[in-house]
C-alpha cells in the first residue's frame, strides 16, 4: 500500500514538476518580504469597547484613528505604486541607529503603556476626581551606551542598592559619581531580576547612563477604571483620545453631542499633546468611518488640512496643544 502510494506520488511529481516549480516560485514571490512596510489608510477604534469606568453611563462615540501597516511583500510593494494612498516605508526609518526590530517593538509597547498612564492621570486631574499613584515603574526605552549592558524593555529597580522610581531620582544619584564609574543596576528582564554592570559616560559635559527612560504609573482611582486594549491597537498616538474618553466617562460630560469624534496625538504627564506620524492615513480612516470631528496635534494640522482640501473632505479638523484645550473645544462647539 505504501509502496503504491510512493510510486504514484513519484510519478505525479515527474509528470508535473514544471507546474510544481512554478507554483512554489509563485508562492515564494507572494510571501517574500523586503525590508519595507506599506502604510495604508486605517480606520476607527471605538473606545467604549476598550475602556470601562465603574458607575458610568456614558456611551459617547469617541475613538482613535490608526494607520494600517502591511508587510513589505512584493505584491503590496507593487500595489503601492498604483494606489496614491499607499506609501512605502523603509524598516530603517522605524529604527534608531542599528537597534533590532525587537527593540522597536519593545519601545512601542512601552510608549503605549506610558500613554495610557499619562492619559489616566490627566483625565482624572482635569475632572477633579481622586487619583493616587500606587506604583511607579521605570523602563529603558532606548540605549545609547554600549557599555551599560542594559536592554530596551528592562525595568530598572535599583542602582547600587538605591531604589529608582523616577528619571530625576536616577540623575541625582549619577551626579554624585565620576566618569567611568561602574554601576550595579538591578533590572527585571523577561520577568526575572538580575544585576548588570553599567559604565557612566559623558554627554555634552554631563554624566549620564546613556538611556532614555519610560515612566509608567499604576493608579488608585475613584471611580475605578479598566483599560483593555489589544496589543496591536496600542501606540503612543492614542494618548489624546484615550484621555478624552476617560474624561467623558468619569464626568458624564456630553463631549460628542451625538457625533462621532476621533483623532490622534501623544499625551505627556503635563497634559501637552505631541506630534504623531501618519496623519494622512488617520484622517482618511476617520472620514471612512464617518467621523464628524478629527482632533490632531498642532504640528500635524497643516498636513491634515492639506489632505482634506485635496480630497474635498467634509470633516471638522481641530488642532490642539493640550488635553484641556481639546475638552473645551468639544464642550463649546
Amino acid at each position: 500500500m505504501i509502496n503504491k502510494l510512493y510510486d504514484k506520488t513519484k510519478s505525479f511529481i515527474k509528470e508535473n514538476y514544471k507546474y510544481i516549480i512554478v507554483i512554489i516560485a509563485f508562492a515564494l514571490f507572494l510571501n517574500f518580504e523586503l525590508p519595507y512596510k506599506v502604510n495604508t489608510p486605517g480606520g476607527y477604534i471605538e473606545l467604549n469597547d476598550r475602556i470601562k469606568v465603574d458607575n458610568s453611563n456614558s456611551n459617547e462615540q469617541i475613538g482613535m484613528s490608526y494607520v494600517t501597516q502591511l508587510k513589505g511583500n512584493i505584491p503590496f510593494i507593487l500595489l503601492s505604486f498604483i494606489n496614491p494612498n499607499w506609501d512605502i516605508i523603509s524598516d530603517d526609518d522605524t529604527k534608531i541607529d542599528d537597534e533590532s526590530y525587537k527593540d522597536v517593538e519593545e519601545r512601542g509597547l512601552l510608549n503605549a503603556k506610558e500613554a495610557v498612564s499619562n492619559a489616566t492621570y490627566n483625565a482624572y486631574t482635569l475632572a477633579n476626581k481622586p487619583i493616587e499613584i500606587k506604583d511607579t515603574k521605570i523602563f529603558v526605552k532606548y540605549n545609547d551606551n554600549e557599555d551599560n549592558n542594559l536592554e530596551v524593555g528592562d525595568q530598572i529597580i535599583q542602582v547600587d542598592g538605591y531604589n529608582i522610581d523616577s528619571f530625576k531620582n536616577l540623575q541625582e544619584y549619577v551626579k554624585t559619581l565620576s566618569e567611568d564609574s561602574i554601576l550595579k543596576v538591578k533590572v527585571k528582564r523577561n520577568n526575572k531580576e538580575k544585576i548588570v554592570e553599567s559604565k557612566l559616560k559623558k554627554y555634552d559635559d554631563e554624566l549620564k547612563l546613556g538611556v532614555a527612560l519610560s515612566t509608567v504609573n499604576d493608579y488608585i482611582t475613584d471611580p475605578n477604571i479598566y483599560v483593555d486594549m489589544k496589543t496591536n491597537e496600542l501606540g503612543p498616538s492614542g494618548g489624546l483620545m484615550i484621555a478624552l474618553d476617560i474624561y467623558s466617562k468619569i464626568t458624564d460630560a456630553n463631549l460628542t453631542k451625538g457625533d462621532k469624534i476621533t483623532g490622534t496625538g501623544t499625551i505627556e504627564m503635563d497634559g501637552s499633546i505631541g506630534e504623531i506620524g501618519g496623519v494622512k492615513y488617520k484622517l482618511i480612516g476617520a472620514v471612512k468611518s464617518k467621523a464628524k470631528v478629527f482632533l490632531c496635534p498642532k504640528e500635524n494640522y497643516e498636513e491634515a488640512l492639506s489632505v482634506a482640501k485635496e480630497k474635498n473632505y467634509d470633516i471638522i479638523i481641530k488642532e490642539v496643544s493640550t488635553l484641556e484645550e481639546a475638552i473645551n473645544f468639544l464642550k463649546e462647539r
